[in-house]
């Protein structure tokens, strides 16, 4: 499963990177906002610094509704570097976007998913990446992760080679359930996946180890 880290600060990509598992990034205007990128000609330059960190897909997201200017915006942010994936809505118009990027050779993350049907129309139009939002699903008493099952499922009988990208991840356990539910990608605060390092376990055996070397040496 690929790791991207879902977020607009600089810092935090590349603490990621400097990981070593680091296989993307995604963001949106409310991540850009948070970090205090506004204007057009802003985002633009952050996005290309983002790029220029990561050797790997990032996911730029339209703001657009309407199909024209979806298309528009959707190929500025293609002409930033080759990286970048177009974020798309899941929206009538959506779909058509997505139709016309992949017949244009420009990759799409279509995103705001939260059901099965969506999965199969994003995938019949060519999408790249699919994001259904675990969290927002589990927030009205679903499951998120079994969308992501149900999802990987469909589309692993039907051959779609749209990758899965599970989003809305709120803590490590995510994570976990999320790569066995079949998900292809995990997108994340940096804190989840600074999370999956940390068991109980593991610290007391450090310590252990650590005590009996000193005890070995004096």
């Amino acid at each position: 499963m690929k790791f991207f880290v879902d977020t607009a600060s600089l810092d935090q990509i590349r603490e990621a990177q400097d990981l070593g598992i680091l296989d993307g990034v995604t963001t949106n205007p409310s991540l850009m906002a948070k970090e205090g990128i506004t204007g057009e000609d802003n985002i633009m330059a952050h996005y290309k610094a983002i790029c220029e960190i990561v050797d790997g897909d990032i996911s730029a997201e339209v703001i657009s509704t309407d199909y024209e200017s979806m298309i528009k915006e959707g190929e500025k942010l293609a002409a930033i570097h080759e990286n970048i994936v177009v974020k798309v809505p899941m929206i009538k118009d959506g779909i058509k976007a997505i139709s016309w990027f992949t017949k244009n050779g420009i990759r799409t993350n279509c995103t705001l998913v939260f059901s099965a049907g969506q999965a199969i129309l994003a995938a019949k139009a060519g999408a790249t990446y699919l994001s259904p939002f675990i969290g927002r699903v589990d927030d009205i008493n679903w499951d998120g992760m079994d969308l992501i099952a149900q999802i990987a499922n469909i589309y692993a009988i039907q051959g779609f080679s749209t990758e899965i990208l599970a989003a809305s991840i709120r803590n490590p356990l995510h994570i976990v359930k999320a790569a066995e539910a079949g998900a292809d990608v995990c997108t994340c605060p940096l804190s989840a996946i600074l999370g999956l390092l940390k068991h109980p376990l593991t610290d007391i055996g450090l310590a252990q180890f650590l005590a009996d070397h000193k005890k070995a040496n004096g």
